[in-house]
């Protein structure tokens, strides 16, 4: 794999999602064996407990994530084929999406302008983390909520498969329906580095969140974070 992928240079990601835009969905499906449908499931949850509330979903990609949330939300990506692939499936579902190419990491959005901020898969591919987290609470109103769905590493007793399954299965069929070996080498390498857990709490807090919650699904190959932008001194 090449180091600018390793480095998360952002050229060389919004390249490698572009070439396997075609084949996303049918991958996600595939490599969870159905289950982030859940997952994305319960992000939209999480997201209509707030009422009433604008949403911005950021790296939204084909819009899996913001078409299950539905209601007056916005989907903002970087990769113009993934907002392409998100036009095409919200018009098949006769469903207003409107979207946005924008970077993460400098979104063109005023602050605060979002009740709830959403992102699904998205930051472990930050060039800068921090920049990016900073970027996202920055867009949220004091008082609004950010959801954030992430991979992370499997525990307890099927720690071992799980693992053993998110090391090796996804470079091969990666490969196999996308054509991009190195694009389905990146994500098990990528998920190995990444904060998570308390670790990961400890840096949204550092973004200017409180209340963090992290919640582990299908034992915690994926995780879903969850906290409140503060409010601002009086």
């Amino acid at each position: 794999m090449r180091r600018e992928l390793l480095i998360k240079q952002s050229s060389e990601i919004r390249g490698m999602f572009g070439r396997i835009a075609h084949r996303y969905d049918l991958l996600n499906r595939t490599l969870s064996l159905g289950q982030d449908v859940g997952w994305r499931r319960v992000v939209a949850e999480r997201a209509a407990a707030v009422p009433n509330a604008r949403v911005l979903d950021v790296c939204t990609g084909t819009g899996d994530l913001a078409l299950t949330v539905g209601g007056d939300v916005v989907g903002a990506d970087f990769c113009l084929p993934m907002l392409e692939r998100a036009r095409g499936k919200a018009q098949r579902m006769q469903r207003v999406l409107p979207l946005c190419a924008a970077d993460a990491l400098s979104l063109p959005f005023a602050d605060g302008v979002a009740d709830v901020v959403t992102v699904a898969f998205g930051i472990r591919n930050f060039a800068d983390l921090e920049v990016g987290l900073r970027e996202l609470v920055r867009v949220v109103r004091p008082g609004g909520v950010l959801l954030v769905l992430e991979f992370s590493r499997p525990k307890g007793l099927f720690a071992p498969i799980l693992g053993w399954w998110v090391r090796n299965v996804p470079p091969r069929v990666g490969r196999l329906l996308s054509g991009d070996a190195e694009a389905y080498d990146y994500l098990p390498a990528s998920v190995s580095t990444f904060p998570e857990g308390a670790a990961m709490c400890e840096v949204l807090e550092s973004a200017g969140l409180v209340d963090v919650t992290v919640r582990p699904l299908m034992a915690g190959v994926a995780s879903l974070y969850e906290g409140t932008r503060a409010l601002e001194a009086r």
